[in-house]
């Protein structure tokens, strides 16, 4: 690790971090109260995988659709208007939309053939924005000057990474840059995850042979017209424990915090602080 100790940690003058867990445990909370102190890049995956690798695919998506409705179809073949995807850190909604869910489509669903086919290109682009991290982290500093970095992650990091194979190139490439920090969160958490996914179901990248599995278990229980919705609530929570164990080995390359202790932090400071608690841990356990 970039800090083998808590002393290393608060006396480094350029502070770097990978926040990873799922979605909803508080790693854009914490990027944003980073960024927010006026002395930490936020660097968000989510955000780099939308614009700069996957913005042409979502651009296009919205006007093939658009080219089905006459009147638009006449404008944009005249270039009388331009259609873009306004991604930002917080509305991450043009790429959720373009994954889609797969199943009928008279229900909003895509075939899996194109889903399979975007997910695989959320696959590359994830890799790729993370592998883009460390020249984010060079950039920050001598462009921006901003000594310290945070790289908020996604949730479907632990989809794209070995963390097991001591040789993985995304993992170690960050791990030799940044300090892996997993934010840790509770059964509690877990259900709570759960239920506010059952409101509102949203599309999400899955490791391939885990989507085949379920894909094929949905059909066998349920019948071959998917509904999409259906399909996803069914696959939410078996995709979370399938992550966890993944989290935990992706863990030992850094530290751990709980979701608790990274939803009470206020300020730059106490995240500082909370991180050197987690490397003191961690030389305890060692």
């Amino acid at each position: 690790m970039i800090y083998g100790s808590a002393k290393d940690w608060i006396g480094a003058k350029r502070k770097r971090v990978l926040l990873f867990g799922m979605s909803g445990l508080g790693k854009t909370h914490v990027s944003n109260l980073l960024r927010d102190s006026g002395q930490w890049f936020h660097y968000s995956v989510d955000y780099r995988i939308g614009t700069r690798y996957m913005g042409e695919h979502i651009a296009d998506n919205f006007k093939r659709e658009a080219m089905k409705v006459p009147f638009l179809r006449e404008l944009l073949m005249t270039d009388s208007v331009y259609i873009a995807s306004n991604i930002t850190f917080d509305n991450l909604a043009p790429l959720s939309t373009y994954l889609g869910k797969p199943g009928d489509p008279a229900r909003g669903g895509l075939a899996f053939d194109e889903y399979r086919k975007r997910q695989d290109q959320h696959r590359e682009a994830e890799i790729a924005s993370l592998l883009d991290t460390t020249r984010f982290v060079a950039r920050a500093d001598e462009l921006y000057g901003y000594p310290n970095f945070v790289c908020d992650s996604g949730g479907s990091i632990c989809e794209v990474v070995d963390p097991e194979d001591p040789a993985d190139p995304v993992m170690t490439e960050l791990s030799k840059n940044l300090l892996m920090v997993w934010i840790r969160g509770s059964e509690a958490h877990t259900a709570e995850l759960v239920r506010r996914f059952d409101r509102a179901p949203k599309p999400m990248y899955y490791q391939p042979q885990f989507l085949l599995e379920a894909w094929d278990a949905y059909r066998a229980e349920k019948g071959e017209t998917v509904d999409p919705d259906d399909f996803i609530r069914w696959t939410y929570a078996r995709a979370l424990a399938h992550r966890q164990p993944r989290y935990a080995a992706m863990a030992r390359w850094g530290v751990t915090v709980t979701a608790e202790e990274v939803g009470g932090l206020h300020d730059a400071q106490g995240f500082t602080d909370l991180i050197a608690r987690a490397l003191e841990n961690r030389g305890a356990d060692a």
